[in-house]
């Protein structure tokens, strides 16, 4: 790796401007790892340079050439992934075994479904018999800036700067600062991979630093940003005054029906779904509604799950959680967990503070609560850990009621072996994905929400059609 203060623009690693550092801390122990910097505005002023100065060439490349140009680029991030691998880990916290089979492979997973997505998409082709000689083409937004969030690093770096290289646009990435390795890594992917300079930038900061200042910057035609609900309207007011593109891709906080004839494995499969990466998935269902014929039995079932699952440090091999990202993370869980107990939900398993084998490092314990109610503030916020909450329901309109009930709507869950109900239930719930018996979603598919989840989607056709501005020509023929 390079030195992790610099910063990558116009195809070569650069000092920054200023002296702005910032430690980068392991979670499992508590102790600095790295130190990065954080860019200024001159930084971020000559990466968007770089892009806008690269993009005329880059957006008249064949859509076939920046085909091979992706699988370049896969192939080069293959080549890295046990470095990959190391580096989330010791950034945000995922277990070892975790990072290599989950986090570092949705990167060439999503890249892979965008390569065969572009390989079948029409980039421009006529409007129909109806309009003779009209055609429509699909056209590069222009410079993009793309803002990653620290829970699933290459997941979303992966979502945002394959369709934007594929669309034919050139981009400044931030990625999060509290897990910065993971992107200088992929910056060194880039520039293997033999992008032409400026098409791929790279500048470290924080949301009010390069953040902000990507998000009103006059040469950014448009903002990708994953991360809080807080933080993308933020994003969104920064950017309505040059009418600038936003797309986001927000909070969840979904809901999990689990039907009387679910199959026998729902529940533990629902309750491990929302501890998997320590809680910290935006599509995590963290609501468990159960029809009250099988409540008790699920509370036990998800309690056992919490018990039974090993909280880890993320440098050992094997089965497990391993801690929250940060400090903050870890009081503002355990404050939410202190929460759920003196507004009167039912503790089953875990509770506040670590797992009584480990005394340092940002370790959450799997916390179970039965008993919610829809005035509780677990039922309502986001917490962001290994936290699930469980409550009855009695009918399928209430469940349905419940579930829609929420700020929210990225993914909501479906427990049932009866079809008609499924598809009943699933059109009705106010949700981007709806997942159903342990389904998970194919290559290419639409990642997105509704609501306060945000807006636009990532993966295959639909992620590179975020990118791409629609133009009308007549008399083209």
């Amino acid at each position: 790796m390079p030195n992790t203060t610099d910063f990558y623009i116009n195809g070569r690693w650069v000092a920054p401007v200023g002296l702005r550092q910032l430690p980068v801390i392991d979670p499992s122990t508590e102790e600095i790892c790295a130190t990065i910097s954080l860019g200024d505005q001159a930084d971020t002023n000559a990466a968007v340079a770089a892009a806008r100065a690269a993009f005329d060439g880059w957006a008249a490349t064949a859509v076939a050439d920046r085909i091979v140009a992706l699988e370049r680029l896969l192939a080069a991030y293959l080549a890295r992934s046990e470095d990959m691998a190391q580096a989330i880990t010791t950034e945000m916290g995922a277990p070892i075994d975790w990072s290599r089979q989950q986090q570092v492979t949705s990167g060439d997973w999503h890249f892979e479904g965008f390569l065969a997505a572009a390989k079948a998409m029409d980039w421009d082709r006529p409007l129909g018999a109806h309009a003779p000689g009209e055609r429509i083409f699909h056209e590069p937004v222009g410079v993009v800036g793309l803002i990653t969030p620290w829970n699933w690093p290459m997941n979303q770096i992966a979502l945002k700067v394959a369709p934007a290289l594929l669309a034919g646009c050139t981009m400044v990435l931030k990625p999060s600062e509290v897990s910065p390795l993971s992107g200088l890594i992929f910056a060194e992917i880039v520039d293997a991979a033999g992008l032409p300079p400026g098409v791929f930038n790279l500048v470290n900061g924080d949301g009010p630093g390069v953040g902000s200042q990507l998000s009103v910057h006059p040469d950014v035609d448009m903002i990708s940003f994953t991360g809080s609900t807080r933080a993308g309207r933020l994003i969104s007011k920064a950017a309505a005054d040059m009418i600038k593109r936003v797309s986001l891709e927000l909070g969840g906080k979904g809901a999990n029906i689990i039907f009387s004839d679910a199959d026998d494995k729902a529940v533990k499969r629902g309750a491990a779904r929302c501890f998997g990466n320590s809680g910290q998935s935006c599509n995590a269902p963290t609501r468990m509604l159960v029809q009250r014929d099988r409540y008790d039995e699920a509370v036990d079932i998800a309690a056992r799950v919490a018990e039974d699952t090993p909280v880890i440090s993320a440098h050992q091999d094997g089965r497990g959680i391993g801690p929250v990202v940060s400090e903050v993370q870890f009081d503002k869980i355990q404050a939410l967990i202190q929460t759920g107990i003196d507004e009167g939900a039912r503790l089953v398993a875990g509770g506040t503070g670590r797992p009584g084998h480990l005394n340092r490092g940002y370790f959450i314990r799997p916390t179970v609560f039965a008993d919610v109610t829809p005035d509780m503030t677990i039922y309502r916020e986001e917490i962001f850990g290994p936290v699930l909450s469980i409550i009855p329901f009695d009918t399928e309109e209430q469940a349905i009621e419940m579930a829609n009930d929420t700020e929210y709507g990225l993914t909501n869950y479906i427990q049932t072996t009866d079809k008609d109900r499924l598809r009943r239930v699933a059109r009705r719930l106010r949700s981007g994905m709806v997942e159903c018996n342990g389904k998970g979603f194919g290559k290419g598919s639409p990642f997105g929400g509704m609501k306060q989840s945000g807006n636009g989607r990532e993966g295959g056709v639909w992620g590179i059609h975020e990118f791409l501005e629609v133009k009308t020509v007549s008399d083209w023929d």
